[in-house]
């Protein structure tokens, strides 16, 4: 390198950008050789299933309805249950996307690991409950626990 070019290059910036690409290599390598994977587990066995469907009432609360025997499973207040209103409006968002509509419930799985798996047969789409938090799956655990009939009113 000619003495100008190289009084023009900042030392320091170009080391780091070195130091940073040599971790980056490093860290990959060692994920690679300790044989973990970002490729999620397969899913455990289904244990139950339980067809929902939820309906908007005219004061911003939500009924959840056992799809099957049209039973009252649980109201969630206006303005209350953040993560239940968010996760719906995603998968009711991705059905009107693709020009569905409320005709097909929701399935709620329940696994033999204990874990939960909120499916919308129309779109394809599912959330893993139990990647937001065991206060966040246990929203829809009641749900899945809830006997058509026993109704009770989600303050959350």
């Amino acid at each position: 390198m000619s003495p100008d070019l190289q009084s023009k290059l900042p030392m320091l910036p170009l080391a780091a950008m070195a130091a940073l690409v040599l971790s980056s290599l490093i860290g990959v390598g060692l994920v690679r050789l300790s044989g973990l994977s970002a490729q999620q587990q397969p899913d455990a066995a289904t244990l139950a299933v339980r067809q929902l469907r939820f309906e908007d009432r005219d004061d911003g609360g939500i009924e959840v309805r056992d799809a099957r025997s049209g039973a009252l499973l649980d109201t969630v207040a206006p303005g209350t249950n953040g993560f239940l209103r968010s996760t719906m409006r995603g998968l009711v968002r991705e059905r009107k996307r693709q020009g569905l509509g409320p005709e097909t419930p929701f399935e709620l799985l329940g696994r033999s690991d204990g874990r939960l798996t909120l499916v919308d047969p129309g779109t394809g789409r599912r959330v893993d409950l139990e990647s937001f938090g065991p206060s966040n799956s246990a929203v829809f655990a009641r749900l899945m626990s809830a006997a058509p009939g026993e109704r009770h009113v989600a303050q959350r």
